[in-house]
């Protein structure tokens, strides 16, 4: 069930992103969407967990799939796909 909001959630937040933005700025808003998704699946992952370690290591992979997804969205934004290879395309 959580997957299920997770992805109704990630598809409209793509849906409404794609109204009034340039290919770029959706690709980038994708980036988020997706990295978003995985990392609340890490949570509930973590909330499930047996033990301590286990739901801190899930939390911390959580955090860290978020700020990389955040990093190549916003990467994607500013910089240039054509001239720049920082966003790795």
């Amino acid at each position: 069930m959580n997957k299920l909001v997770t992805a109704v959630a990630a598809f409209g937040l793509v849906s409404l992103a794609a109204c009034n933005s340039t290919p770029r700025e959706q690709a980038a808003d994708n980036i988020e969407a997706n990295a978003d998704a995985v990392a609340d699946n890490l949570e509930d992952m973590a909330d499930n967990a047996t033990t301590d370690n286990a739901e801190d290591a899930l939390e911390n992979k959580a955090d860290a799939v978020r700020a990389t997804g955040e990093n190549k969205a916003d990467d994607m934004r500013t910089h240039d796909a054509d001239t720049n290879l920082s966003n790795g395309i």
